[in-house]
């Protein structure tokens, strides 16, 4: 008697799947289901001095209903990002929210700084914004990536 290895595929079923009929062109072009595209882009820095700061353009597009907007874009900083999180272990017990990227004490307007912190910011938000029980159970998730005039304040 031979072994049957559980990671072998199984032509039969896949077979069986695919014998149907192929893809139309409309079904491989056409806008899927449901999309949720979050990108961290254009940091500016401002102020001077020790007021200096760096916030971060947060564009968001998706057809996901529990989205109030289609497409939107707001600005926030890194302090938004880190009352965001912080709202967002509260609100949301079941849920283990990832880690920001860390706090930078020296050289943090430099470009390769403020690169990296974008890319991370930009990971943490498509994590989150991508978890299906905050997406339907979180009032602050669509709020934070949506709504210019979101403030911390609203929500402590």
């Amino acid at each position: 008697m031979t072994a049957v290895s559980p990671f072998a595929r199984s032509t039969t079923f896949e077979d069986s799947i695919h014998a149907g009929r192929e893809q139309t062109i409309e079904e491989m072009y056409s806008v899927p289901e449901s999309f949720l595209e979050i990108e961290v882009r254009n940091p500016q820095t401002h102020g001077f001095g020790r007021k200096m700061y760096t916030d971060y353009e947060i564009v968001c597009k998706t057809n996901i209903p529990a989205f109030k907007l289609r497409h939107s874009l707001v600005r926030r900083r890194y302090s938004d990002f880190e009352a965001f999180r912080d709202i967002l272990e509260h609100e949301s017990t079941r849920v283990n929210i990832p880690p920001l990227p860390g706090k930078v004490f020296t050289n943090r307007f430099s470009d390769e700084v403020i690169e990296s912190r974008r890319e991370g910011l930009e990971r943490f938000l498509s994590i989150v914004a991508g978890h299906p029980l905050l997406q339907t159970g979180s009032k602050v998730l669509c709020a934070f990536l949506q709504d210019p005039a979101w403030d911390k304040v609203q929500w402590v």
